[in-house]
C-alpha cells in the first residue's frame, strides 16, 4: 500500500471511530496518552518544564496538546494548529420518543449547524455522543460515551408516486421531514423511555441512573476510498475531522523545539464557536497564559510571546464542483489532490492576509507540497471559520488553510487522498521550525 493510501486510510480509521465531538476528543487523548503525553486538569495546580509533553480538555469535546519548547518562550512563541472536531447534524431532544399512528415510534431530533438535510435520507443511522450519570457529587455528574455501532434507524423519504415533484426540488422541514423512524410499537416496550433503556443496556447501567445526555445522529457505513485509480474519499465528517487528525499526526510526530507546539482543536465551530469549549471563547488565551506563567514569565512576557507566534487555522475548503464549476471564482480554483487551500476573504471571514498567506506558502514551498487559494465569486456569501473568530480574543498572527473537498455538510463528503498527506507533510514542517 502507497503511503498516500495508508495515510487515507488511517484518517477514515480515526473519522469512523469518532462519531461524536465527546469520541473525536477522546480518541484524540488516548493517543496522546500513548505518545508519552501528561493529561493536565485544568481544575488542578500545573506543573510544566520545557520540553514537557502535555495535554487537556474541555467540556470532554475540546481538547488542546502542547510541547514546550526548549527556548524562552517570549522569544520563540507558540506554534498553533487550530481545528474543530464538530460537525453538522441532528441531536437528540430530551423526551424524544413520538408515537406514530399506534404502530411506529420515530425520533425527535434539533438540527445542529447547517447539514445538506436530503443527503440523512435513506441511510442506515445509529446513535453516538455522551451520556451524564449520578454521581456523589452533585456538581461533577458521571459521564459515559455511547456509541451503537449498528443501524438503529432511517429517516425515510417520501416515494415518488405520492409527490410527483420531488426531482424539482423540494423544501424539506426540519420538525415534521427529519425525525428518524426507530421502531415498530410491540406490547413489550417502555414506549416513553425506549431511547434511555437502549442506552442503559449498551452501557450495562441502570436506566434510572441517566439524568441527561447528548446524543447525536451519525451514519452507520464507514468511508472508503474511491475512483478508478483510488484517488478519492468518501467519509462523513471530513470537515473537520481531516485536519484535527492531520494536526494530531504532524504533532505526534515532532521532535521538541525552540518553539512551543499547540494542537488546538475546538467544539462548536459549526455554531458560531461561541460556547465555553469554542473558538469565541477565551479558553485558548487562558492556556496560552498559564503556560507562560508557570514557566516563570510575567505578563510583558506573555504578550512577546503572543506576537512572537504563528497560528494556522484548519478547516476544510471547497473544490471546483466537476458538475458545477461555475460556482467558484474565474481565477482562483482549487482542485482535489493539488495540495491544501489558502482561503481568502476581502471582508476578513478568513484571517488570511498578504503577511500570514506568505507564510503559509513559504511552508508548502520548504516542504514541497502544492499549494492553492481560494476567494468566492464576489457575487456569492461564503462561509467562515474559527480562525477570525480566535483572533477575536488572541490577536496572533493566523492564516485560515484547508484540504480541497467537495458536498462540505452532506453526510458523507468527497477528499483527496493525495492532500492527506499534503497536509501532513507541511504541519509537519511548520512544527519542525
Amino acid at each position: 500500500m502507497s503511503l498516500e493510501k495508508q495515510q487515507a486510510q488511517e484518517l477514515i480509521d480515526f473519522i469512523h471511530r469518532s462519531p461524536s465531538t465527546y469520541h473525536a476528543a477522546n480518541n484524540i487523548r488516548e493517543e496522546l496518552i500513548e505518545a508519552g503525553f501528561q493529561e493536565l486538569d485544568l481544575r488542578d495546580e500545573w506543573t510544566i518544564e520545557k520540553g514537557g509533553k502535555y495535554f487537556t480538555g474541555k467540556n470532554g469535546s475540546a481538547i488542546f496538546a502542547f510541547t514546550i519548547g526548549k527556548g524562552e518562550i517570549e522569544e520563540e512563541g507558540f506554534q498553533l494548529i487550530c481545528a474543530h472536531s464538530d460537525a453538522p447534524g441532528f441531536k437528540i431532544k430530551p423526551n424524544p420518543e413520538i408515537e406514530v399512528e399506534g404502530n411506529y415510534i420515530k425520533l425527535n431530533t434539533e438540527v445542529y449547524g447547517g447539514p445538506i438535510l436530503n443527503t440523512w435520507m435513506d441511510r442506515p443511522l445509529s446513535i453516538a455522543g455522551r451520556v451524564c450519570v449520578q454521581s456523589n457529587d452533585p456538581l461533577n455528574p458521571e459521564h459515559l460515551y455511547v456509541k451503537i455501532d449498528r443501524p438503529l434507524m432511517v429517516i425515510p423519504n417520501l416515494a415518488i408516486h405520492l409527490n410527483r415533484e420531488v426531482n424539482e426540488g423540494v423544501a424539506l422541514n426540519k420538525q415534521k421531514d427529519m425525525l428518524p423512524l426507530l421502531s415498530m410499537i410491540t406490547d413489550e416496550m417502555e414506549k416513553d423511555n425506549c431511547l434511555i433503556n437502549l442506552m442503559a443496556n449498551e452501557l450495562k447501567i441502570d436506566a434510572q441512573s441517566i439524568i441527561d445526555f447528548d446524543v447525536t445522529l451519525f451514519e452507520v457505513e464507514k468511508g472508503s476510498i474511491f475512483g478508478l485509480n483510488e484517488e478519492f474519499i468518501s467519509s462523513p465528517k471530513l470537515d473537520d475531522l481531516a485536519m484535527a487528525h492531520a494536526g494530531l499526526k504532524a504533532l505526534l510526530n515532532s521532535k521538541t523545539t525552540n518553539k512551543t507546539q499547540i494542537l488546538a482543536i475546538f467544539d462548536n465551530e459549526e455554531v458560531g464557536s461561541v460556547t465555553k469549549q469554542g473558538a469565541g471563547s477565551p479558553v485558548l488565551r487562558h492556556l496560552l497564559q498559564r503556560i507562560v506563567y508557570k514557566l516563570g514569565k510575567n505578563m510583558e512576557q506573555f504578550q512577546r510571546a503572543i506576537y512572537n507566534s504563528f497560528m494556522i487555522s484548519a478547516d476544510m475548503a471547497h473544490a471546483v464542483h466537476p458538475n458545477i464549476p461555475e460556482k467558484h471564482d474565474p481565477t482562483n480554483r482549487p482542485m482535489i489532490n493539488k495540495g491544501p487551500v489558502i482561503k481568502i476573504h476581502a471582508n476578513n471571514k478568513y484571517t488570511t492576509d498578504g503577511d500570514s498567506g506568505t507564510v503559509f506558502e513559504t511552508l508548502c514551498r520548504n516542504a514541497n507540497v502544492p499549494y492553492q487559494k481560494f476567494v468566492n465569486r464576489s457575487d456569492l456569501v461564503g462561509g467562515s471559520t474559527l480562525g477570525n473568530v480566535s483572533t477575536g480574543q488572541i490577536d496572533i498572527r493566523t492564516v485560515d488553510i484547508g484540504n480541497p473537498m467537495f458536498a462540505m455538510h452532506s453526510v458523507r463528503e468527497t477528499g483527496g487522498v493525495k492532500d492527506v498527506t499534503y497536509i501532513r507533510q507541511v504541519f509537519s514542517y511548520f512544527f519542525s521550525l
